[in-house]
C-alpha cells in the first residue's frame, strides 16, 4: 500500500508512506515538512514506521526527517554521499529559505541495495542511483507494487532541475533514459512534486518504444 501525503513548508512536496497492509509496518519516504501532521497520520492509521528513507538531500525533502526520527525512534537512510547535502545548508538549499536545516546520523545505502521490512522481508524496495538533480539522488523501485519513488529526477511531462549544486544535465538524462525508463512499462512513477505519471507515458513523451 502506498499513500501520498502532500506537505507544505516553503514548497508543497509529496511525502510517501510505503506500507505492508498485513502488518501495517512500512517506510516513510521524504518527510519534507509538517512533522506533527505526519505523526498524527501514522498514529491514526496504526502504522509502525521502521525506517525513514530519503530520495535526496534537498531541504524540502528532509525538513521533518529529524523530528520523525526522534519521535519514532527509527533510523534515517540516504545514499552514501548524501552527507554532502544533509550537513550543509548551502548544498541542501535551506540556507536560502526561512530556516537552515541539517540532518546528522544518517545511515548510508548503496546503488542496487534492497531495503526490506523486518515485519515482512518480501515488502522491499530496490535502490537505483539516479544522479542529475543532485549527486545523491536515488529512485526506490517497488517491483511488487509496480511503482517507483523518483524524487525530483522526473516529473509528469518534465525533468528535474539540474542546475543546483551537484546537478548535471548529462547525468539526469542518463538516469532517466538508462534507469527509470528501463523499468517495466506499467511502473507508476511517484515524484517529489506534482501528480504521478508512468514509465509508459514518459517513454511516449521521449518518443521511445512502449
Amino acid at each position: 500500500m502506498i499513500e501520498c501525503v502532500p506537505v507544505v513548508g516553503e514548497f508543497s512536496e509529496n511525502c510517501y508512506f510505503f506500507i505492508d497492509a498485513a502488518s501495517k509496518h512500512g517506510f516513510a519516504i521524504d518527510p519534507g515538512a509538517q512533522a506533527s501532521r505526519l505523526l498524527a497520520l501514522i498514529a491514526e492509521r496504526g502504522w509502525t514506521i521502521e525506517k525513514i528513507l530519503l530520495t535526496h538531500g534537498h531541504f524540502d525533502h528532509i525538513g521533518a526527517a529529524s523530528e520523525l526520527r526522534e519521535a519514532l525512534g527509527v533510523p534515517i537512510l540516504a545514499f552514501a554521499n548524501a552527507r554532502e547535502y544533509l550537513a550543509d545548508p548551502a548544498m541542501n538549499l535551506s540556507a536560502y529559505q526561512a530556516e537552515s536545516i541539517t540532518v546528522d546520523g544518517v545511515l548510508p545505502f548503496e546503488d542496487e541495495q534492497r531495503i526490506s521490512l523486518a515485519a515482512n522481508p518480501a515488502h522491499e524496495l530496490t535502490v537505483l542511483h539516479t544522479p542529475g538533480h543532485t549527486s545523491d539522488s536515488v529512485t526506490f523501485f517497488a517491483p511488487n507494487e509496480s511503482a517507483a519513488f523518483v524524487g525530483d529526477t522526473i516529473f509528469a511531462g518534465s525533468i528535474g532541475n539540474y542546475r543546483f549544486p551537484g546537478g548535471s544535465y548529462g547525468q539526469i538524462r542518463s538516469s532517466i533514459l538508462e534507469k527509470i525508463l528501463k523499468l517495466p512499462a506499467e511502473t507508476v512513477l511517484l515524484p517529489g512534486h506534482g501528480p504521478q505519471t508512468s514509465v509508459l507515458a514518459e517513454r511516449m513523451r521521449y518518443g521511445l518504444a512502449a
